[in-house]
Parts: C-alpha cells; sequence; structure tokens
C-alpha cells in the first residue's frame, strides 16, 4: 500500500501533513511512503530527514501521487482553475483523501471528490 505526502500548494500554508516520525512509524506497519520533494521545506524539515525516516522522495506532485492508495495533505486539493496544478486530477479513483478539506463551505470540492471517485475524510 502506498501513502502519499505532497507539498502543501495553497497559499499561507507552510505545514506538512506528516513528520518524519510519523514516516517512520508508518513504514514499520509494512506500508510505502512517497514525499514530494520540498513537502517539508515550509515546515524547515529538508528531504534529507524524510529520506532517513524510510520515505521515498518524488520529483513532482504527479510521481508522488501516482498509484497512492492514500494521500494525507494539510489542506484540501487544488482543482482545476485554483493554481498551476489540478492535484484533484492526480488522485486516482478510490484512494483515500486525508486532509482539512472544509465541506460546509466547499461544497464544489465535496462534488469534485465523489465526480472522481476520490473517498474524502475531513480532518476538521
Amino acid at each position: 500500500m502506498k501513502i502519499a505526502i505532497p507539498r502543501e500548494r495553497r497559499a499561507g500554508e507552510n505545514r506538512v501533513a506528516a513528520s518524519p516520525e510519523t514516516v517512520k512509524k508508518i513504514k514499520g506497519l509494512g506500508l510505502d511512503v512517497v514525499v514530494e520533494t520540498g513537502a517539508g521545506l515550509g515546515s524547515n524539515l529538508p528531504d534529507r530527514v524524510y529520506q532517513d525516516a524510510g520515505a521515498e522522495i518524488a520529483p513532482d506532485a504527479a510521481s508522488a501521487l501516482a498509484d497512492a492508495d492514500i494521500v494525507l495533505k494539510v489542506q484540501r486539493p487544488l482543482l482545476a482553475g485554483e493554481g498551476d496544478l489540478d492535484e484533484l486530477a492526480l488522485i486516482k479513483r478510490g484512494a483515500l483523501l486525508f486532509a482539512i478539506l472544509n465541506p460546509y463551505n466547499s461544497r464544489d470540492h465535496v462534488a469534485a471528490y465523489a465526480a472522481a471517485g476520490v473517498n474524502a475524510f475531513a480532518m476538521e
């Protein structure tokens, strides 16, 4: 099972969805972890600390999210037209998404997750 931790792209968001310690624990369960390069920089966590914890470092979001069964984010993924990248389009059908989704104020996003076949869990 592959868990992806992409870089946060929403303005002002400097957090990352998993710490190196969390990555170690996930790896200890026998799961694969892929972290997009630069995902931890806003939290002063360079790629090397994720590598040392056992994560693979992917060069971009597409590589990180390719075939991921679980996606961990802080903020909801960008949709087409919200930024330079349509993150939701990179998440495979049937994947689990865990993030702060703000579902009551982002009903269009909730509909997009359903249309994409992504099982979204709001972490508020």
